[in-house]
C-alpha cells in the first residue's frame, strides 16, 4: 500500500534493562553534561555526555537510542531465528524462518554461486526482440521488487476510503532524490554512480568498455525521469498526488508503453479506473521508452534487477552495493554482520512470521492496555488543546474534534498474521526465496484492489522500531518492536514517561492535523473541512515553524529545508505542548510527584525525558543526504527547536529572552 506517511515516532512499554541503569527518577544522569548551559544548548546538556561516549559504530551511519533499542531487538531476533532453524520440522512458522535465515547464513554456497541465481532473469531481459515485449518484462520485474520506470499497487482510494483503487506513481530512479541528477553540485556523485552501475555489470561479465557505455545509458534514462518527478516538498501536498482518471485516459498518457499488456502480466483483478499520482510523469516516461534504443532499455532493466538483488548475491556484488550506497552516501566504515543482515533480511521478506515469535517473546504483560491508557490520555488533552485554540472557528473546531474522536489506534501486531503457506522457502537459495516472498507480497496488494479497505493490518513488522499515522485510514499504528525502554520505563516517574512516551503519542495524533493530515476527514477521505479564515490562520502559523526550521544547519555549508519538515516538527511541537499538559493534570491529581527527584523539579525531569530519547551521533555524509531526502529533522533540532518554542521549559530551566533556548517570535500551530 502507499501511504502518505509511515513516518513519526512513539514510545512504549514493555520492561527490559536498557545502558546504564537509570536514576530512580529515569533520567539518564550520566548523559547530561553539566558544563553545558541549557538555556544555550538544551541538546548538549541532556545528551552532551552520551554522545561523548558512544561513538558511532563502525557498521552504522547513524547511532542513536532508537539504534540502540534497534540492537537489542535484533538480538531477540536472533535467538528465535537461530533456534527455528535448528527446528524446522517443529512447525511451519519454524520451517520458514528458520530455512529462511539458513539459506542466509550459507555465505560459503552463496559466494560459489556468483551471478547464477540472476541468469536466468537476465537472460529474459537480454532475449527482448522489441519495445513490445517491455510491458511484461516490466511487470515481471516489479513482481520481484526491482524498481524500474514507475511504481504500482493498491492504495485506499482518497475519494472514498474505505474502499481500496490501484495506484501508479513515479520511479525508476537508483540515487536517493532526483535532486542528484540535476544539481550541479552533484556533479561527484553522478561520477561515482556512473562507476558503480559501471561495476556492476562487469560482475555479470561484460567488459570495462561494454559496463561504461551501458552505465551511461542507465544514467541518461534515470535522468529524464528525474526530471518529470516530482519533488518530496510538492509530494507533501495530497491534493497534488490525487489524479483519479480511467484506465483509457491513463494509457492515453504513455501510447509507447502498452499499460493494460502491463496489468495483464500483474497479478491485479481487472478494474476501470485508477489513481495517477504524477500524470506529467508518464507523459515524461513515454518520451524515454519511444526515444531510447531498446539496447539502452535493456541496460536500464538489466541494472536495477542486479542491484535490486545485490545485497543477497556472492561477496563482489555485497560489497560493490555497499560501497556506494553506504559507505559514500552514507559514511559507513564496515558492512554489519551476516547474521545482523540475515536478521533484518528475514524480517523484510517474511514479517508476520518472524513476528509471531518475537511478539510472544517480547510483548507480554499487560503492554496493550497500558499503551492504550496513555494514548486516551493525551487524546483528551488534544481535545482540550482543540477546543480552547483562539485562533480556529466553532465551525472548523466541530470538524477537528470529530476527526480526533474518529482516530483509531492498533497496538503492537495485527489482529491476522499473514499467511505464507504459499511461499515456498528452502535452506538453500537465498535468492529464490527472496524472490518468492516479494512475489508473495506483490500479489497479496495488488489482489486488494476493488475490495474493502482492511484497516486492521499493520504496515511494519511487529519488531519494527518505529511508528506512524496513515491519514487515508486515520489511524495510529504502534508495533511491538518500539514498545519497549528508554520510551518508557517501569518504575520511573511519570514526569519523564510523559517526555518520552507522552511527546511521542502526541506527536503521532498531531500527524491528523499537520500540513498533509489535515486535508482528510475523520473517515480517511481527502475532503477540505476548513473555512478560508481559518485556513488562512494555519497557514500563517505553518509557515512561522517551516520558516524556523529553515534557518538549523545539521552540519557546515547546508540548512534544513523547513517545508519538507514541516509536518514532522510540527508534531513535535505540539506533542511537548500536549504531553506537558498531561503532566500538570498528574501533578494536579497526585500521580506526579511536585517535588525534586535526583535534583530536578518534575517540569525539568519532563523536559530531559523528551531530549533524551533523541541522543544520537551521525555521520555528515548522511546528515547531508538525510537533510534533503528524510522528512524529520536530526535529533539535536526535533529538541531545541521544539523547546525554544515552549515558554514552560524557559521557566522550567530559568532561560532569559535573548538567550538561544527562548525564541523571540515562538512559533505555535497546535
Amino acid at each position: 500500500m502507499r501511504t502518505l506517511r509511515l513516518a513519526g515516532v512513539v514510545a512504549g512499554l514493555a520492561m527490559l534493562a536498557w545502558g546504564q541503569k537509570p536514576a530512580a527518577s529515569g533520567v539518564d544522569l550520566q548523559a547530561i553534561d553539566k558544563s553545558a548551559d541549557p538555556c544555550q544548548n538544551f541538546y548538549v546538556y541532556a545528551c552532551g555526555n552520551w554522545m561523548k561516549s558512544n561513538p558511532i559504530p563502525a557498521e552504522y551511519s547513524r547511532w542513536g537510542r532508537f539504534d540502540e533499542l534497534g540492537e537489542r531487538n535484533e538480538k531477540i531476533l536472533k535467538e528465535i531465528l537461530e533456534d527455528s532453524a535448528q527446528h524446522q520440522d517443529r512447525s511451519p512458522l519454524d520451517q520458514k524462518i528458520g530455512a529462511f535465515y539458513s539459506s542466509c547464513m550459507s555465505e560459503a554456497a552463496i559466494d560459489k554461486a556468483g551471478d547464477e541465481p540472476l541468469k536466468a532473469g537476465l537472460e529474459r531481459i537480454r532475449s527482448m526482440k522489441s519495445k513490445d515485449a517491455l510491458p511484461a518484462e516490466v511487470a515481471w520485474l516489479h513482481a520481484r521488487d526491482a524498481n524500474v520506470f514507475f511504481a504500482f499497487g493498491s492504495s485506499p482510494d482518497a475519494a472514498n476510503s474505505k474502499m481500496t483503487i490501484a495506484d501508479v506513481d513515479q520511479g525508476g530512479i537508483g540515487l536517493p532524490d532526483r535532486s542528484y541528477y540535476l544539481d550541479a553540485k552533484d556533479e561527484e556523485t553522478r561520477t561515482k554512480y556512473r562507476e558503480h552501475v559501471a561495476r556492476m555489470f562487469e560482475l555479470i561479465g561484460d567488459s570495462k568498455e561494454i559496463a561504461a557505455q551501458r552505465a551511461n545509458a542507465v544514467l541518461a534514462i534515470e535522468t529524464a525521469l528525474a526530471k518529470v518527478s516530482l519533488d518530496r516538498v510538492s509530494r507533501r501536498n495530497p491534493q497534488l498526488t490525487h489524479h483519479k482518471m480511467t484506465l483509457a485516459n491513463f494509457s492515453a498518457l504513455d501510447p509507447h508503453f502498452d499499460f493494460k499488456r502491463y496489468v495483464a502480466g500483474t497479478s491485479a483483478p481487472q478494474f476501470d479506473s485508477l489513481n495517477v499520482s504524477v500524470p506529467d510523469f508518464f507523459k515524461g516516461l513515454d518520451q524515454v521508452v519511444s526515444s531510447e534504443s531498446l539496447d539502452d532499455l535493456k541496460s536500464y532493466l538489466t541494472w536495477h534487477y542486479i542491484s535490486a538483488y545485490a545485497p543477497y548475491l556472492s561477496k563482489p556484488f555485497v560489497e560493490e552495493n555497499f560501497d556506494f550506497y553506504q559507505r559514500f552516501l552514507a559514511g559507513t566504515k564496515e558492512l554489519a554482520p551476516r547474521w545482523k543482515r540475515c536478521v533484518r533480511y528475514t524480517d523484510r521478506s517474511l514479517g508476520d512470521a518472524l513476528g509471531q515469535k518475537y511478539v510472544a517473546r517480547a510483548f507480554a504483560g499487560q503492554s496493550k492496555e497500558k499503551t492504550q491508557e496513555l494514548v486516551s490520555i493525551i487524546e483528551k488533552k488534544m481535545a482540550a488543546d482543540i477546543d480552547a485554540l483562539p485562533w480556529m472557528s466553532a465551525a472548523t473546531k466541530q470538524q477537528a474534534l470529530a476527526k480526533l474522536k474518529g482516530v483509531t489506534n492498533k497496538i503492537g501486531y495485527p489482529e491476522k498474521w499473514k499467511d505464507y503457506s504459499s511461499v515456498h522457502v528452502a535452506g538453500d537459495d537465498l535468492v529464490a526465496n527472496v524472490a518468492g516472498a516479494r512475489e508473495y507480497e506483490n500479489r497479496r496488494d495488488q489482489h486488494k484492489i476493488g475490495k474493502p479497505v482492511d484497516r486492521t493490518e499493520f504496515y511494519m513488522t511487529a519488531p519494527t522500531v518505529n511508528a506512524y499515522y496513515n491519514p487515508l485510514e486515520n489511524n495510529i499504528n504502534f508495533p511491538a518492536g518500539i514498545l519497549q525502554p528508554p520510551f518508557y520505563q517501569s518504575g520511573a516517574d511519570m514526569a519523564v514517561n510523559f517526555g518520552g512516551v507522552g511527546a511521542v503519542i502526541g506527536h503521532e495524533l498531531t500527524h491528523g492535523f499537520d500540513d498533509q493530515g489535515r486535508q482528510f476527514d475523520a473517515d480517511g477521505n481527502l475532503r477540505d473541512w476548513w473555512t478560508k479564515q481559518d485556513d488562512q490562520e494555519f497557514r500563517k502559523r505553518a509557515d512561522c515553524i517551516a520558516n524556523e526550521y529553515s534557518q538549523f544547519s545539521p552540519v557546515e555549508g547546508v540548512r534544513l529545508n523547513g517545508r519538507l519538515t514541516l509536518g514532522e516538527n510540527g508534531a513535535d511541537n505540539a506533542g511537548v505542548r500536549l504531553a506537558f499538559m498531561a503532566l500538570l493534570g498528574g501533578l494536579e491529581d497526585g500521580s506526579i510527584s511536585k517535588e525534586k527527584l535526583d535534583g530536578y523539579t518534575p517540569q525539568q525531569r519532563f523536559f530531559l525525558g523528551y531530549a533524551q530519547i533523541w541522543c544520537q551521533n551521525q555521520r555528515p555524509e548522511s546528515l547531508r543526504n538525510s537533510v534533503r531526502t528524510n522528512p524529520h529533522s536530526p535529533g539535536e533540532f526535533r529538541v531545541n527547536g521544539v523547546l525554544q518554542n515552549v515558554p514552560e521549559f524557559s521557566s522550567a530551566f530559568g532561560c532569559s529572552a535573548g538567550q538561544p533556548m527562548v525564541s523571540a517570535n515562538a512559533c505555535r500551530v497546535w
